[in-house]
């Protein structure tokens, strides 16, 4: 309709189309922003680890980013579109790479980090290309439902850093202490608040034009639920509030809110956001330590409640908001996405297993100067 208006007033397509670029990139440029300082420095609450968090991170996304252009430019795993719709699916690759990496911060040399970008980034496109371009016929193209990548960036992230986890945890990791204090909290909630506010660009970034502004609200209003609940269920549940789960499972209602970030209503992403929130604190609060005594390993940043479970748990909540949506297919991509991260994430900890571990785990010294 708009596009149709501004034809009529005489402006060609290709100048809203270059108008609707410059737009996605604006976006891509949050999106940046949030892979670079968000991310970053929500990891650099190790205490003793951050400057290898952020090293890490800038190395992260140097990688994958090209990578994913590689193989987008030989047409590996499908179309890509634009260059700036290849950009953003670059990016969003980058932050499930990241999503991933955050399961075994602090425990991987810096070169590892490196070859596990160069081991993602072709799983990841693999299940991208089922998921959302229809590739082996698995899941039919266009019937699964995840606009903002609950399931195919979130989910698939951090089950595939699970995965990683079990293949190279020792029990050396496993019993080293992961210390935070007041400063490396203060930065990892900077970085929060950062993610927190380009989020709405995140799910926006490919959206139709006219469906922009109706997404940045549903998320913001998801966010404002999760961080709302967060509070509340820190209190509950450890007695008073714990700086990790604010600066964690106020973001999830950004990751469930996804699949459904431009179909859902506003009043839809409250209650969305209020119960990612709360499930998401639950798992920082009680499920976490319980899982890895079950699997004997260690989620570093708890990729798993803050997105793993908030991811899947926006997928389902498609099946109940979107009209019309295929069961079956909705279904069978979740389903999928679950196998492939794990077989990936197992085969990649293997491999990465190969090239050894740090000396002492959680600190910087073994590859950075620090002072004494």
């Amino acid at each position: 309709m708009i596009s149709g208006n501004i034809q009529a007033q005489g402006v060609s397509a290709d100048v809203i189309a270059s108008l609707t670029d410059v737009q996605k990139y604006n976006r891509a440029i949050h999106v940046m922003a949030m892979l670079l300082v968000g991310f970053g420095f929500l990891m650099v609450f190790v205490r003793n680890y951050g400057r290898s968090a952020l090293t890490a991170t800038f190395l992260l996304v140097s990688i994958s980013i090209p990578l994913y252009y590689f193989f987008s430019d030989f047409g590996i795993f499908g179309e890509k579109g634009s260059e700036i719709d290849k950009l953003i699916l670059a990016e969003f690759g980058a932050a499930s790479l990241l999503i991933a990496a955050g399961a075994v911060l602090g425990r991987l040399k810096m070169q590892q980090y490196l070859i596990m970008g160069l081991l993602f980034i072709p799983f990841y496109m693999f299940n991208e290309w089922i998921m959302l371009d229809g590739g082996l016929g698995l899941v039919n193209h266009g019937q699964f439902v995840d606009t903002g990548g609950s399931i195919v960036i979130h989910a698939f992230g951090a089950i595939f850093g699970l995965g990683v986890a079990i293949s190279m945890t020792t029990k050396n990791e496993y019993d080293a202490a992961i210390e935070a204090d007041a400063t490396s909290d203060r930065f990892s909630l900077l970085g929060s608040m950062v993610l927190w506010v380009f989020w709405p660009s995140f799910c926006a970034a490919l959206v139709l034009p006219e469906e922009v502004v109706m997404t940045g609200i549903n998320v913001i209003l998801a966010l404002s639920g999760a961080t709302i609940a967060t509070v509340f269920a820190s209190i509950r549940l450890r007695g008073k509030i714990d700086a990790a789960d604010i600066a964690n499972a106020s973001l999830a209602g950004g990751v469930a809110i996804g699949s459904v970030c431009n179909t859902a209503t506003p009043t839809e992403a409250i209650i969305i956001g209020v119960a990612a929130g709360a499930i998401s604190t639950f798992g920082f609060a009680i499920v976490q330590s319980r899982l890895q005594k079950g699997l004997k390993i260690v989620d570093t940043c708890g990729v798993s409640n803050l997105h793993g479970i908030p991811g899947i748990f926006g997928g389902l909540v498609a099946l109940i908001i979107v009209s019309g949506i295929n069961y079956s297919a909705q279904l069978t991509g979740i389903g999928l996405t679950i196998a492939i991260a794990v077989i990936a994430g197992l085969i990649s900890g293997k491999i990465l297993q190969l090239f050894g571990h740090p000396k002492q785990p959680y600190v910087d010294t073994e590859e950075f100067e620090v002072e004494d």
